[in-house]
């Protein structure tokens, strides 16, 4: 999936600009031209990145950037903004901001600062994974289910469930799965994966003898869907069980 950047800027023609290169560069671009619309636009569209100028009408970027570390996002915020003193640079990055570019500036060079902070955050392991209404804490090692049950999840389960969401859309094998959660000096057995693997069913599927979210592959391993699929693995569940 293409990057989605956020851009906030209250410029029409700068920010025509901007969003014209940034599309030019594979990014899927949104323009919110205030702080009002920025609050609203980040919270429902969940970009990669917000480009966020500093000095907008009424709520300025500083406090929309605060607002919204406040509420807990962590997406990565570039400022834009035409007061470029060390004091100005030093309080945007205090507020939550990721880097600060002074305008005027140039154009290669913004786009450079985008596609390293968009590469960091590939780079970086999510600390928080949601899908079908669930939502696993990898620094608690805690999964919060739709139903507002609140389980703890072993180092093994955890690492397992990292790699496959890390790998969604995906065949990973049993051998990696055992070199990347085992490492190579012990061997436990495939049915030892199998049996994390129901455990993970029994705490996210609707119906863990009719997974749609950790799906077998037969002869090879195991594929993680983030939205449900028609298809299920009723027989290799059974077996199982």
């Amino acid at each position: 999936m293409k990057p989605k950047v956020l851009l906030v800027e209250d410029e029409p023609a700068l920010a025509g600009a901007l969003a014209d290169n940034l599309e030019g560069e594979g990014y899927v671009v949104e323009i919110a031209p205030d702080g009002r619309a920025a609050l609203a636009r980040w919270a429902a569209w969940n970009p990669d990145l917000v480009v966020l100028d500093v000095m907008l009408p009424g709520l300025d970027g500083l406090q929309v950037c605060r607002q919204m570390r406040a509420q807990g996002q962590t997406t990565p915020v570039l400022f834009l903004s035409a007061r470029g003193a060390p004091e100005e640079r030093v309080e945007g990055l205090r507020v939550g901001g990721d880097d600060y570019l002074a305008k005027p500036f140039h154009l290669p060079e913004f786009l450079l600062r985008v596609k390293n902070l968009l590469r960091r955050r590939a780079e970086t392991p999510r600390a928080v994974y949601e899908f079908a209404g669930h939502r696993v804490d990898f620094r608690a090692w805690t999964a919060y289910l739709q139903d507002g049950r609140k389980e703890a999840l072993g180092e093994r389960e955890m690492a397992i469930l990292r790699l496959l969401i890390e790998r969604a859309g995906e065949v990973v094998s049993r051998d990696e799965i055992l070199d990347r959660v085992w490492g190579q000096e012990v061997f436990p057995s495939s049915r030892t994966i199998d049996n994390f693997v129901m455990r993970l069913r029994r705490l996210f599927e609707p119906d863990p003898a009719r997974p749609v979210h950790f799906h077998t592959v037969w002869g090879v391993g195991y594929r993680f869907t983030p939205e449900p699929e028609c298809k299920s693995d009723t027989a290799f569940s059974k077996e199982l069980t």
